[in-house]
């Protein structure tokens, strides 16, 4: 077995189980649609089937400033036929419910929970053996707890406070869970850094009182030298086979002083119980190459693939009526700026005066960085390309800390630009003639660096420019969410029609 098991900007996982299919959920902030869904029959290899969220009424980004705003933590339940996702939009309306019977969707319209109190954040459900159903979630000062009707979104009592952990900064994403006659509440601590960890605590009832784990915390790296950092946010489950497992995120740090550019990504280990209390990994550390488990292998992976984890290189075409689900918007996208249809085979982008450093809706689509060594290229048609228009590729983290490689119109003449955008400075470090008005340019990254590259088709690329991977490392962008390779189109005007004709993309 190999971690991460979804490579890449998928944080806060979630699963559950539906006999020998898993499905999971992640947090997706200010990116469009929202909370990818992944299924998976062995756990190790996972397909994206959705996004729980794909509707403007369901996923309002407008309040959602930066990239780290938007939907956070959720967790997936199945009750009865009934597919369960709660999460909360921090911006808009707090803490919600969609329902679905099929997880790939269509989800229902938010059912908004109807707090006893202050509302929180990363809440969760649990279903007893009694009919009655538990929110728990995190409140400003505390995890809270009351009986909710899940299908209307009302609490049946008041909340109450339930077990806080062990003392750890930022108690968050409580997760309530039974075996037996023995419940037990599991949560995060330590804050979504490099003092993160998960903790655990069981009692004879839903409510308490709780005995906390004589081995607190049961998963953490903090202090230790490993590949992985910042361990927690972790959901149980069990397999058909009666073995259990966890599923977290974690991060891979590059250097000294360490960063990271590829986000929290998502992991496994397995969890035997000893005396009542879960050990996970046989209290070893975490490591890319995990023993053999023991689970069949399902071969699930994706097309040019290698079965294992590290989701292999994609070459996207531009051929169906719509994107394919890797995509993503930077908040809620403008619909007719993002063209499949007048010219077959290719993407138009029309541009809007929001650039990448905005709080608006760019013209902007782009997939995770999944590798630290990777390659993303695409193939342009910059022949549509006025005065005041600008189109390329981005490495995007946060709107403060991206880097470009474009192409843009200077009295009349079609020239390639590089620009790094670090905090509050802004660069252009390298401007040459296009070579043509049809160009691929390339984005090509190291664990150490990120350069900048062109060519015409036949050609050999030439370099630009290169800028440090460090800069858009979370430790400096200060995100929550992974880089992403983008295309993107900006104007000084309002445009109606395409600036840019994009022919593929390829990410690998």
């Amino acid at each position: 077995m190999k971690n991460p098991v979804i490579p890449g900007f998928y944080p806060d996982p979630s699963v559950c189980a539906v006999g020998s299919d898993f499905y999971s959920v992640h947090s997706s902030f200010g990116y469009f649609p929202g909370v990818p869904i992944f299924h998976s029959t062995d756990l190790m290899h996972w397909d994206q089937i959705g996004h729980a969220l794909t509707r403007g009424s369901q996923l309002p980004l407008a309040g959602a400033g930066v990239s780290s705003d938007g939907i956070y933590a959720p967790t997936i339940r199945h009750h009865e036929g009934l597919f369960f996702m709660i999460t909360t939009n921090v911006r808009n309306g707090g803490n919600f419910i969609v329902t679905a019977e099929d997880p790939a969707g269509p989800w229902s319209e938010p059912i908004w929970v109807q707090h006893p109190a202050e509302g929180g954040i990363d809440p969760s459900l649990f279903f007893d053996r009694d009919g009655s159903v538990y929110f728990t979630g995190t409140g400003s000062d505390r995890v809270q707890q009351f009986r909710i009707d899940p299908l209307t979104g009302k609490a049946l009592e008041d909340a109450y406070a339930v077990w806080p952990g062990t003392g750890g900064q930022y108690p968050e994403a409580p997760h309530l869970f039974r075996i037996g006659d023995t419940y037990y509440l599991t949560m995060a601590e330590g804050g979504t850094e490099y003092g993160h960890m998960q903790t655990i605590a069981r009692s004879a009832t839903p409510r308490g009182p709780w005995d906390p784990c004589p081995h607190n915390p049961i998963l953490t790296h903090r202090s230790r030298k490993s590949e992985f950092q910042a361990l927690g946010h972790s959901d149980f489950i069990q397999s058909q086979d009666g073995r259990w497992w966890l599923i977290f995120h974690a991060i891979r740090p590059i250097g000294y002083p360490s960063y990271h550019v590829c986000g929290r990504e998502t992991c496994l280990a397995p969890v035997e119980w000893v005396d009542g209390w879960p050990v996970v990994n046989g209290g070893q550390l975490i490591t890319a190459e995990m023993p053999d488990t023991g689970l069949p292998v399902s071969g699930s992976v994706h097309p040019g693939e290698t079965v294992g984890t590290e989701f292999g290189p994609r070459l996207f075409h531009f051929e169906s009526s719509s994107l394919s689900m890797e995509w993503n918007h930077l908040r809620n996208p403008i619909a007719e700026h993002y063209i499949l249809s007048e010219r077959a085979g290719w993407l138009g982008l029309t541009p809007t005066p929001d650039d990448l450093s905005s709080r608006g809706q760019p013209t902007f689509i782009g997939l995770r960085q999944r590798q630290h060594s990777c390659t993303s290229s695409a193939a342009f048609d910059f022949s549509g390309l006025a005065g005041g228009d600008e189109a390329g590729m981005t490495v995007f983290q946060n709107e403060e800390h991206h880097y470009e490689i474009a192409a843009i119109r200077s009295e009349g003449r079609l020239e390639l630009i590089v620009r790094r955008r670090i905090g509050d400075l802004e660069i252009v470090v390298s401007r040459t003639p296009a070579p043509s008005e049809s160009v691929t340019l390339s984005i090509r990254a190291t664990p150490e660096t990120y350069s900048f590259e062109y060519c015409v088709e036949g050609g050999t690329p030439i370099e630009l420019a290169s800028a440090k991977a460090r800069y858009l490392g979370t430790e400096t962008a200060g995100a929550f969410t992974g880089c992403y390779f983008g295309l993107y189109a900006v104007s000084t005007e309002v445009r109606t029609r395409p600036a840019v004709w994009i022919d593929w993309m390829s990410l690998g």
